[in-house]
């Protein structure tokens, strides 16, 4: 499943340079998150790497974006293919 921001984010910009798919952008009023490009962090951490260094834990589960964990490593394999 991918992650999104929630509308309690503070604009603080601290997840966007932890993304490894680079899927965290500026939005209209808060940060945003490309689920074309959220993979979790699966397979490259134990952990979404944008919740765990955000301040106000507004990076959570997308419920409509479930997908298998075997999804999101085939969606990590095609983001860094070379």
């Amino acid at each position: 499943m991918a992650l999104m921001i929630t509308a309690e984010c503070i604009n603080c910009d601290a997840c966007v340079s932890e993304c490894p798919n680079k899927a965290i952008s500026q939005g209209e009023d808060i940060y945003i998150i490309d689920t074309a490009l959220c993979s979790e962090c699966v397979p490259e951490h134990d952990q979404q790497q944008c919740a765990a260094v955000c301040p106000v834990e507004c990076c959570v589960p997308d419920p409509d974006h479930k997908e298998t964990r075997e999804q999101l490593e085939e969606k990590y394999k095609l983001i860094h293919a070379a």
